[in-house]
């Protein structure tokens, strides 16, 4: 089977002693294609050297994540301790993506996050930089994969509002009625290997269409198994949980992602 991965950090520091060993995985589990996102300046240029290192196997995305975008101190958000950021301007970066658009398949992650923003002031701000990222993606003609984090309905508006056909919510965790909304315009889902052990996401698999759904992983996060890390390989298990949940057999579910997965990106 040829499988794919539209959504991991392999830029991550959990990832630097042992790449080659989980890309070889990746691999041996089927992975043809992977994306490796970028979420600001240092990261995006990250995972652009990654795919330079892995070439026909990994492509990237360049992302402008919510909260990194605002150039504030979240605590909350800091205390969980995912990365150090530094400031940087909005606009700056957007015009380095523009510029260096034929090394990416997509851009995100990208989108609003309400779990660790609240202020309305903040959120203003939040959806002025996605708007922003949305324009770029009509100008570029790129791929938007998005980040929305209970801020679905709020996402799902602001891109009613474009002119965007090729989306991806990236581990979407909105109710069931945003859900048939985003089947019926005909964007994806990308299924984390945690369905696994979430029950939210059987529930994304039996709402979408075959035809809009993607596999991600979220690597090194959204493990399969608590308190291990996830690694690209775990799509494999994916594919046999969509497979029971739809009816079909795991080759006829691979298939139909690397279409789905050719139609989006390329």
């Amino acid at each position: 089977m040829k499988l794919v991965d539209v959504h991991c950090h392999l830029n991550h520091k959990q990832f630097e002693k042992d790449l080659d060993k989980v890309i070889e995985r990746a691999k041996k589990a089927g992975i043809v294609k992977l994306i490796c996102a970028g979420v600001n300046p240092p990261t995006n240029r990250e995972v652009l050297e990654i795919s330079k290192k892995y070439p026909g196997l990994v492509e990237c995305s360049f992302g402008v994540y919510p909260i990194d975008a605002l150039n504030v101190k979240i605590e909350a958000f800091d205390e969980i301790g995912l990365r150090k950021t530094e400031q940087f301007d909005v606009d700056d970066e957007l015009e380095w993506i523009k510029k260096n658009k034929d090394s990416c398949v997509a851009v995100g992650e990208a989108g609003l996050d309400y779990k660790w923003v609240k202020e309305p002031e903040l959120i203003k701000k939040m959806k002025e930089n996605f708007q922003k990222v949305i324009d770029l993606c009509e100008k570029i003609k790129k791929p938007l994969v998005i980040h929305s984090r209970r801020a679905e309905a709020d996402c799902v508006a602001m891109i009613e509002s474009s002119t965007l056909k090729k989306v991806n919510f990236h581990c979407f965790e909105g109710r069931k009625s945003l859900l048939r909304k985003v089947n019926d315009k005909g964007w994806s889902c990308s299924i984390p290997a945690v369905i696994m052990r979430l029950q939210h996401f059987e529930t994304v698999v039996q709402t979408m269409n075959i035809n809009n759904l993607l596999t991600e992983t979220d690597a090194p996060w959204l493990s399969p198994v608590v308190g291990e890390r996830n690694e690209p390989a775990n799509v494999a298990q994916t594919i046999k949980r969509i497979a029971t949940l739809k009816g079909f057999t795991e080759e006829e579910v691979a298939n139909n992602i690397l279409f789905n997965y050719q139609r989006m990106f390329g």
